[in-house]
């Protein structure tokens, strides 16, 4: 890029775009030692413009339409922090990509949903479509597998990718308290937003995945085909029963390639207690890659905040301004593959089953029987009698048997009159 600077919009001034701005003024000059070229924001824009940001905003820096940096000849680029999958956020990168814009974006659920397309319009009109701030914050792993990865061949990838649904499963462990006390613990922090659901039922996580898968393998985006559960049901008798058994609950995205065919999926599992991944605690992300001929790699770091999410959005901004057009999936968009994706059904899980029940004669051996049935076989089994001694607590962990008949047992039991709660299904991990 033969330019002395760079000249940037800033579309949503949040917490995120407003710690943005905050930082390209202040180090304008270590950004110049290092690309050899000064970041300009010579425009902003927000829903509200009187909201206090802790910032002095020029005049003439401010839009009066958003639109407007998609299409204005001095623009460079466009960072995208309005968020969401469509509307205002989808209008602006379309018009951006089309006019020859850079693009630098933390907006997952727009690239998990728009990915494929805003890629082809942006390598047909040679400008970068960057997203590293999308993915696990401050965690490198987009560049990590455009670049310093770019000659493994991955079977594996999975993790911790949401540091809200860590911090509440860590919360509830180390403290001893409920969900519901941990969640608005996360909220008072400022790790949860007020209206926390994509954390909490596991979109986030879904959307990270699915980018992710696209990376590894070379393939499409997938947003229909994953597996997908939250942690909205995990209360602390599931904790404790973990903790009992030597695991740890963690909220786990994991997609693989195996036979020609990806799996992805999301969903809280248990994780032995003494495993790498079940001692990130808190807000910390950690993404784990399996791959030839490197073998494991493993980057961890703070997940969300605004810190670590102006870190990415940095080196997205550096890397444009280095002048490297990329490919925003790693290869061109001709050359991806359609590949197979496979239902989590068919996978073979040992499983934690948790049975809320009436304390009377003949419901454990009723139980046994239905596991029998659908071939499942039990590994461990521990009952717990309450106070009262009219109800009990049934904790099973079963053999290694396949998804489709764990939820089959699941459907079934619901159904008997002896069974006072849904019954809780988790799946163990061995990673």
């Amino acid at each position: 890029m033969n330019k002395k600077n760079i000249n940037i919009a800033i579309i949503g001034l949040g917490t995120i775009g407003s710690y943005l701005y905050k930082y390209l003024l202040k180090k304008r000059n270590l950004l110049r030692k290092k690309t050899s070229i000064a970041p300009n924001v010579i425009f902003v824009s927000a829903k509200n413009k009187q909201k206090k940001r802790g910032i002095n905003i020029p005049k003439s820096k401010w839009l009066g339409n958003y639109l407007d940096a998609a299409s204005h000849p001095k623009v460079d680029i466009v960072v995208e922090l309005i968020g969401g999958s469509d509307g205002a956020a989808k209008k602006l990168v379309f018009a951006a990509l089309k006019n020859k814009k850079h693009v630098v974006t933390a907006n997952k659920a727009l690239i998990a949903k728009h990915g494929d397309k805003l890629s082809k319009i942006a390598e047909n009109n040679k400008v970068n479509l960057e997203f590293e701030a999308a993915v696990c914050g401050g965690v490198p792993i987009v560049r990590s597998l455009k670049e310093g990865l770019i000659a493994n061949s991955i079977q594996k990838i999975y993790g911790i990718f949401n540091g809200t649904s860590n911090f509440i499963l860590s919360s509830m462990d180390k403290q001893n308290i409920e969900y519901k006390s941990a969640l608005q613990k996360a909220k008072q922090l400022g790790y949860a937003e007020s209206n926390p659901i994509s954390d909490i039922n596991g979109q986030d996580v879904a959307s990270k995945l699915e980018i992710l898968t696209s990376l590894c393998f070379n393939s499409y985006i997938n947003n229909k085909d994953i597996h997908l559960e939250g942690i909205n049901n995990i209360d602390h008798i599931d904790i404790s029963n973990a903790n009992l058994l030597g695991y740890k609950i963690k909220l786990i995205g994991i997609s693989e390639f195996k036979d020609n065919k990806i799996t992805q999926r999301v969903h809280p599992c248990l994780i032995k207690k003494d495993s790498y991944i079940a001692k990130i605690d808190g807000v910390l992300n950690a993404v784990i890659i399996e791959g030839k001929p490197a073998g494991q790699t493993v980057i961890q770091g703070e997940g969300a905040g605004p810190e670590p999410t102006t870190s990415a959005l940095i080196s997205d901004i550096s890397s444009i301004m280095r002048g490297n057009i990329k490919f925003p999936f790693v290869i061109p968009y001709k050359k991806r593959r359609s590949l197979r994706f496979e239902k989590i059904n068919s996978k073979n899980f040992s499983s934690y089953l948790r049975l809320e029940v009436v304390d009377k004669h003949g419901v454990l051996s009723n139980i046994t029987k239905i596991l029998a049935k659908n071939s499942v076989s039990i590994k461990r089994l521990i009952q717990s009698p309450y106070n009262s001694k009219k109800y009990s607590s049934i904790t099973i962990i079963t053999h290694e048997s396949k998804d489709d008949k764990l939820t089959k047992i699941v459907t079934q039991l619901s159904k008997k009159n002896f069974i006072l709660k849904k019954p809780k299904l988790i799946r163990i991990e061995n990673i």
